[in-house]
């Protein structure tokens, strides 16, 4: 069986490869120049030979119906008979979200498939809010006293690891990954207190405060101030503490608990002068 990982620089496509290597599973990787979703003169070439296939959908493609969708009919059409999805938790309700249409179009491709639908992952405070945490010892999201379902990269990356090795055993499945427990921004901002050892604070900025601040300090795209405003505010909304106990399900241990991943990836929040 050949398998073929997109977005393997990625988080949780990295995490991938990673359990695809302990396995001793091999692998190929689609990424550019070589490959890219919208250009269907790399399409022949990359799914060849492949049996499963990871999907993630780049962040920078919003209209999946005529930028993804094309290219997952040709990998069909090419001999590709499975297909693991990263998602996200929540998707088969709501959709708005890219990840829905996909889904939706997977179920009746004729392509077996496997969802994995991701809570909000611990790796967003080493990327996209870095730099509040590291250089303003802050945490800023308008995400209120609502508690988020948390979950590593890791944890998702094994899953679909599994799924992909075992296509049978996963075969038109959905799987929610989340962590081991809901956890407040509040909460969040204790253990990095505690791990980096001074104060880190987390004041509840309210939804327009979070977006100029995303704008104009952080620099992000407006979709992307967009989709994260949207995520804080389900977790504002208490409707982003949802757990499952389904890594221990599909990879037989517990969830890697933010404490965890906090002691493992702190020195992504020590300024540069102080390494």
């Amino acid at each position: 069986m050949t398998i073929l990982v997109t977005g393997a620089s990625g988080n949780v496509g990295g995490a991938v490869t990673r359990a695809l290597d302990a396995a001793g599973v091999a692998y190929a990787v689609a990424e550019r120049p070589g490959f890219d979703f919208t250009d269907p003169s790399t399409w022949a070439s990359t799914f060849d030979g492949v049996e499963s296939m990871f999907l993630v959908r780049p962040p920078a493609i919003g209209n999946v119906k005529r930028d993804l969708l094309p290219s997952l009919a040709a990998a069909r059409d090419a001999g590709v008979k499975h297909v693991v999805f990263l998602s996200l938790q929540g998707a088969e309700k709501n959709k708005v979200v890219p990840h829905a249409a996909v889904e939706a179009w997977l179920r009746e491709s004729g392509l077996s498939w496997t969802f994995v639908r991701a809570s909000f992952f611990h790796q967003n405070l080493t990327t996209t809010h870095v730099t509040d945490v590291r250089d303003r010892d802050d945490i800023f999201v308008p995400a209120g006293k609502g508690a988020t379902a948390f979950v590593d990269a890791e944890d998702v990356g094994a899953v679909a690891a599994a799924a992909l090795i075992d296509p049978a055993a996963h075969r038109d499945k959905a799987w929610t990954v989340t962590g081991p427990r809901a956890l407040t921004y509040t909460e969040i901002a204790e253990i990095l207190t505690q791990e980096l050892g001074r104060p880190i604070t987390y004041d509840r900025p309210g939804i327009w405060r979070y977006v100029r601040h995303a704008r104009k300090v952080l620099g992000m795209p407006r979709g992307m101030v967009a989709v994260t405003t949207a995520i804080y505010t389900t977790a504002r909304l208490g409707m982003a503490a949802g757990l499952t106990t389904e890594v221990r399900e599909v990879l037989g241990r517990e969830p890697i608990d933010f404490v965890e991943f906090a002691h493992r990836e702190r020195d992504a929040w020590i300024p540069e002068g102080d390494r």
